[in-house]
């Protein structure tokens, strides 16, 4: 997919927001994106997903240690901050093939207004960064029954 076709798709879901009257897996304005990103930092990949009960986002981030690692969130924004240190000095000459990326990532996502941020978790296991964001409760709408009076 070109740079153009990605625009082009971001602002279908900008103009078509989803159940809750919102883009909430939009990237914010200033964050990190490929075409914007410092040749330094590096993007995170990951995957964000609601059920009834929580917001959950999942990032696969192998060789970071829990204390290279920062997950935050503010005004409804989750920021996951981290740095991949190589544990070798390679020569660039010495390389076939260098996939990885090695140094400082970032990326930010915004939640639905529904969720309860102070109640959020974050986890390591496995490679996998696992946060999950419990959603506020819903106030459920209460039919009334009208009592028929005597007159």
């Amino acid at each position: 997919m070109t740079p153009k076709e990605s625009t082009k798709i971001s602002k279908i879901f900008q103009e078509n927001p989803g159940d809750e009257g919102q883009d909430w897996l939009s990237e914010q304005e200033g964050q990190s994106t490929p075409e914007s990103q410092p040749a330094q930092e590096g993007q995170l990949a990951l995957d964000a997903y609601q059920n009834e009960d929580s917001v959950i986002i999942k990032a696969p981030i192998a060789g970071v240690n829990p204390e290279d690692l920062e997950v935050s969130i503010g005004e409804g924004i989750v920021t996951i901050r981290g740095e991949r240190k190589k544990e070798t000095e390679v020569k660039n000459e010495n390389y076939l093939a260098q996939e990885c990326y090695w140094g400082i990532f970032s990326r930010q996502i915004t939640l639905p207004k529904d969720c309860d941020t102070e109640k959020a978790e974050a986890r390591l296991k496995n490679g996998v960064l696992t946060i999950e964001i419990p959603k506020e409760p819903k106030s459920k709408t209460k039919v009334l029954k009208i009592a028929k009076e005597e007159d």
